[in-house]
């Protein structure tokens, strides 16, 4: 008899457990609807609270006569203006943003894997979390809260407890990549660059190489894609060490553009 009733038992819980288990799930109407405009309603008015109560740090009324020094972009653009610092115009206001744009675009092209679509997990996503947040952290905020608070007149960078010094004069012997390296002729330099750019990206197929069997799932074309993309994010990282901390100003000179 009691074996009978654990039998009974048994399958009450299991008719429980699938029914709950079809059951874990609530529509988005209205439940996920309303908690979003109830979010978006207390959002709104502690920002019309906060810009009514502080005012805006604003300065001055424009004058075409005076120059700021330094002169500032507005912070969503700083980080860009800080760029300008490593890179050429063209690269630091052309090419770097619309391989953001054109990254962002091939995310769902790119990102094959289905773990973690509707929730949150780390373990099964630490690539994508990893690479979001140095792109976003690093070559972003940290741009960002560079520009803002730690360059000051003459676009000097001063650290956050040194004095805004507009007559501060900082001697800088910019030199280029293969110059420092010992090549002084024109072609040399240029070959050496050209050289030194192709070994940066030749991890790229190097590692394919190496890791194969784990990229067929990816495939040939999106590892290409995200290895690209994320070899140019590091290089940003590379190209502003030997900027800081070399006064290297080129990897590659041309007679038509500059890297």
């Amino acid at each position: 008899m009691a074996k009978e009733d654990r039998v009974v038992g048994s399958a009450d819980e299991m008719a429980k457990t699938s029914w709950e288990r079809v059951n874990d799930k609530v529509h988005v109407w209205p439940y996920l609807t309303r908690l979003e405009f109830m979010c978006a309603i207390i959002i709104t008015i502690f920002l019309v609270v906060w810009s009514i109560v502080i005012d805006a740090p604003l300065e001055e009324p424009a004058n075409p006569s005076v120059t700021p020094n330094p002169s500032k972009a507005p912070w969503y653009f700083l980080g860009l203006q800080e760029l300008l610092v490593y890179f050429d115009p063209w690269m630091a206001g052309v090419v770097l943003p619309t391989l953001i744009i054109v990254g962002l675009m091939a995310i769902p092209f790119i990102d094959v894997n289905p773990k973690g679509n509707g929730y949150y997990t780390f373990h099964e996503r630490r690539f994508a979390i990893f690479t979001f947040l140095f792109g976003f952290l690093v070559l972003w905020v940290w741009m960002v809260v560079q520009g803002t608070f730690l360059r000051g007149p003459g676009w000097n960078f001063f650290m956050p407890w040194e004095y805004w010094d507009p007559h501060k004069v900082v001697a800088l012997t910019n030199v280029d990549l293969p110059y420092m390296l010992g090549f002084r002729s024109y072609w040399g330099q240029a070959a050496a660059g050209t050289a030194l750019i192709v070994l940066w990206y030749a991890t790229i197929p190097a590692y394919y190489i190496w890791r194969r069997e784990r990229m067929k799932n990816v495939g040939l074309v999106r590892y290409l894609i995200k290895a690209s993309l994320n070899m140019t994010m590091m290089g940003i990282v590379a190209k502003m060490v030997l900027r800081i901390g070399f006064n290297v100003k080129y990897v590659l000179v041309t007679p038509w553009f500059n890297i």
